[in-house]
């Protein structure tokens, strides 16, 4: 019986001497090899944290089948795209393009019936403006965007296009930004009012071969008669 009981202190002892002795490689390995240790642990935190966002922002997949909508926003032409969030029966988000530049701007907010309330984001984290806008019966959509601080509101008219639709060029946008502006193009008869009266003697311009009579000598710009 006493054998067996020195025997067993024995074990024991061997058992913490090999526990210790593990522990102490362990420590040394680390002292060795921190970057290992390192490596591991930056993986970990690579896994677990979000993609980072790459700036300038661009059209995201993730939005290409959501419904369009072309228009303007202020003097700019844009492209937006909006749909509904899997996760919010309520909530909306997507992104829209301006036309001239290019650049793309997150958004992310609430439809309720009509209304809509989104917020934007140029980088993906910082708020950098709110729309608050309205549903027509025909799906157009219209409002203001605002600064976060309420500031420089600017009104934006959306329309919706059918999938596949061809987006409206650019030019004819900015044409029709000017006819609501009131731009007025200048009279003919008041540039031709301010020339002096040609002589009778003098020899009369050649007509165009498809009738009318050439403006300022310019043959392509034409009156009818």
């Amino acid at each position: 019986m006493q054998e067996l009981k020195s025997v067993e202190g024995v074990a024991r002892r061997h058992g913490v001497m090999v526990t210790s002795i593990a522990a102490l490689l362990y420590a040394g390995a680390v002292a060795f090899f921190p970057s290992v240790a390192l490596a591991q642990s930056d993986a970990v935190k690579e896994l677990a944290a979000p993609p980072p966002i790459q700036l300038p922002l661009k059209p995201s997949p993730e939005f290409a089948k959501f419904p369009r909508y072309s228009g303007t926003l202020g003097s700019r032409q844009i492209v937006l795209r909006l749909g509904a969030k899997t996760d919010d029966a309520a909530g909306v988000h997507g992104e829209y393009q301006f036309a001239d530049t290019g650049e793309v701007i997150l958004i992310a907010g609430d439809r309720d019936g009509d209304t809509l309330e989104v917020e934007e984001s140029n980088d993906g984290t910082h708020i950098t403006g709110n729309w608050v806008g309205k549903f027509a019966a025909d799906g157009s959509l219209a409002g203001e965007r605002m600064n976060v601080d309420d500031s420089d509101p600017q009104p934006f008219d959306l329309k919706p296009l059918a999938p596949g639709q061809a987006l409206p060029p650019a030019a004819a946008a900015k044409a029709a930004n000017g006819a609501k502006a009131g731009a007025v193009p200048a009279s003919p008869s008041a540039h031709q009012s301010s020339q002096a009266p040609q002589s009778s003697q003098a020899p009369q311009p050649a007509r165009a071969a498809g009738g009318g009579q050439p403006v300022g000598g310019v043959s392509n710009l034409q009156t009818g008669e």
